[in-house]
């Protein structure tokens, strides 16, 4: 059951659940608020619960306001593209062929058929990059899952304006954000570790947060890391 709470500019989706403990998170690009409180909260406590955390909240949403975001890509030639963190020129070829992508040390060449619009160009260059990262993210899941103890049921990818990844507990499932295959390899295995690991606890309760320190120490710096970056367009 979701509702919305507003407190003057500050606009939270409420979402009541059967969880112990009530959930504060502040989520990029645009910092949209998000509580997660039991089934049974007043929403005067809900409210006040809010109304104390109002200052981090702007705090968190500074933040996000204040990081770069990369400008609407064209898909033209001499144009900067990131992949795994390193900046690349594109070049783009023309031909009478099917439709591909390569990478050098320097460059990432994209090959279309004549006549290609931008739209069409984008697709093919997102289909790389899902292929990129469908080489990369089994590897990960296979190097934690005996760390963690868990079964990865099944990933999948998926472009989000909000958030890098999310976790059905349930069903076993995590769900990858496209854009992270720009982002340094170590992130994406934060970002992987960090779903995978709410197949143990679901919530970012204090269990969860102590899991993280257990299993990957480092987890705090590479959150921030990613929040840092820029943000796709």
């Amino acid at each position: 059951m979701t509702e919305t709470l507003e407190l003057g500019e500050v606009v939270i989706e409420l979402t009541r659940k059967a969880v112990k403990n009530i959930h504060l998170s502040v989520h990029p690009p645009l910092g949209s608020v998000r509580l997660v409180v039991p089934a049974d909260t007043r929403p005067e406590v809900a409210r006040a619960y809010v109304i104390s955390k109002l200052g981090w909240i702007r705090e968190r949403q500074a933040e996000f306001a204040g990081q770069s975001r990369e400008l609407p890509r064209q898909f033209v030639s001499r144009e900067s593209h990131y992949l795994w963190g390193k900046q690349y020129l594109l070049v783009v070829e023309y031909q009478q062929a099917k439709p591909s992508v390569s990478l050098d040390h320097r460059r990432i060449t994209l090959r279309v058929r004549p006549g290609s619009s931008r739209t069409i160009r984008g697709t093919v260059m997102h289909q790389w990059h899902k292929a990129c990262l469908h080489q990369a993210i089994p590897l990960l899941i296979a190097k934690w899952e005996p760390r963690l103890g868990v079964r990865v049921a099944g990933y999948f990818l998926q472009r989000m304006k909000t958030k890098w990844g999310s976790c059905n507990p349930r069903a076993g499932n995590i769900r990858l954000n496209t854009e992270l295959v720009k982002k340094p390899k170590d992130l994406l295995e934060y970002v992987v570790v960090h779903e995978m690991m709410h197949l143990l606890e679901p919530t970012h309760n204090e269990r969860f947060i102590s899991l993280m320190n257990q299993h990957y120490p480092a987890w705090r710096e590479a959150r921030a890391e990613l929040n840092e970056l820029p943000l796709g367009s």
